[in-house]
């Protein structure tokens, strides 16, 4: 796990020599460039309107050959020889300065926290050392970081059935066992009893995981940590049957603080992913769509500014269908609705890149747009916006809306990933001017 590729969105990989120090390409061995092509015809996912080669694209550019683009999913990828390539989002600075990539995964990281059914809620950026850390590494510092925690407030314990034969008798004598065992020995008793032993399940798959972190992490930092923490699982017995060992683990409030550990015992032990790929299992993709990391990031912190306002905000909001007869159908679930007295305002958000082309409709989608008039309708609201990430093409278009002759107006607007509590302090200000000229 010593070899890494480190790219970000929309970065061009080609295996052509002749572009090894061009600063528009990412430049890859051509067998490990081949890897790469056969890894991203081997995943595949259960999503019905997504394909793995939407998020890698393969292509061909003449002059150069063979390339492959990445974009709208980030994460790692570790393909069977162990190389890996590790994508970053695409994050504009005001500078436009992060020549190391240090920001963009420190913001990456606070995204992915925001996300609900992903157990990033409890690491901090201030334990990381990011400079020094790729993704994968980042992620086994969170487990770390998390096993501490379990630490200090004890592992849990229960009662585990034991026997042997003892100089002394205890719990229940196996007669049986017992004559069978002791035949020459009628000093001792052969018995079953219970005894207080960390030797849980939970604790099992814990250890099974430090024992396997500490033989694939490169980090010196990780290595030493997971040293330390092993001295609290001596008396714990490493698992030898994942999928049993996970099935009998229920989470309930006697193990709460278990439950965030399990989820990432399931990704370092099974190769699990917070994605919907699967593929053979000498490759493994640890990758996060970029659409549900910035909706989910973005819809987090605009509740947040707009609640001290006394706005209503609903995520994911639900309970209006596109038809209504014979029966419901089509159920239609903005991004985010807020609510304010009899004011209501649609926000919907969209992972792309658009362009400073006005006769291209500066990229947006009819689609999103047929989607944004049927919010207005089934909401009775006029009021509707289209968040996109800022991208440093549109920094000087500030605003851009549509308006149709029947009083649907769907506003623009570029969420500065970067400075997001600026950007939708602003978004704020936005509403409260329109509100003003109504």
């Amino acid at each position: 796990m010593n070899k890494l590729l480190e790219v970000v969105e929309y970065d061009t990989i080609t295996c052509n020599s002749d572009y090894i120090d061009d600063s528009d390409y990412k430049y890859l061995d051509e067998k490990i460039f081949q890897n790469l092509i056969n890894f991203i015809h081997e995943f595949t996912t259960d999503s019905e309107d997504s394909d793995v080669l939407n998020y890698m694209r393969i292509s061909y550019k003449r002059n150069v050959g063979e390339i492959v683009v990445a974009k709208n999913y980030v994460g790692l990828i570790q393909m069977e020889n162990g190389f890996q390539i590790q994508i970053l989002p695409k994050i504009s600075f005001s500078d436009n300065e992060d020549p190391q990539n240090r920001e963009t995964k420190k913001i990456f990281l606070k995204m992915l926290r925001s996300i609900k059914d992903l157990p990033f809620k409890s690491f901090s950026n201030s334990n990381l050392k990011i400079d020094n850390m790729n993704l994968y590494e980042i992620f086994i510092n969170m487990y770390l970081q998390e096993t501490r925690k379990l630490i200090k407030k004890g592992l849990k314990s229960s009662y585990v059935q034991q026997e042997d034969s003892l100089h002394y008798y205890k719990g229940k004598l196996q007669v049986s066992k017992h004559i069978k065992s002791n035949v020459i020995h009628k000093e001792k008793f052969f018995v079953s009893y219970d005894e207080f032993y960390p030797n849980c399940p939970e604790n099992k798959l814990i250890k099974s995981t430090l024992l396997k972190l500490k033989n694939i992490t490169n980090s010196a930092e990780n290595s030493k940590e997971i040293r330390q923490l092993l001295y609290a699982f001596e008396m714990v017995e490493p698992s030898i049957n994942y999928q049993k060992d996970f099935s009998n683990v229920v989470i309930n409030r006697n193990n709460k603080d278990y439950e965030i550990l399990i989820v990432w015992s399931k990704v370092f032990l099974l190769n699990k992913s917070f994605t919907t790929f699967s593929g053979k299992n000498t490759s493994k993709a640890l990758l996060f769509p970029m659409e549900k990391v910035f909706e989910s990031y973005v819809a987090q912190q605009i509740k947040k500014i707009l609640q001290q306002d006394e706005w209503k905000v609903s995520i994911q909001d639900r309970g209006y269908y596109l038809f209504d007869e014979p029966r419901k159908k089509f159920a239609i679930k903005p991004d985010i609705v807020c609510r304010k007295n009899n004011r209501t305002v649609i926000m919907d958000t969209k992972w792309k890149r658009l362009i400073n082309d006005e006769s291209k409709n500066y990229g947006i989608s009819q689609s999103d747009m047929y989607q944004m008039y049927a919010y207005s309708k089934k909401y009775n609201s006029s009021e509707i916006w289209l968040l996109y990430p800022l991208n440093d093409k549109m920094i000087e278009k500030s605003k851009i809306k549509f308006s149709s002759d029947d009083g649907t107006i769907v506003n623009i607007y570029f969420v500065d990933v970067a400075n997001i509590e600026n950007s939708l302090f602003d978004l704020k200000n936005r509403l409260e001017e329109n509100n003003q000229l109504q």
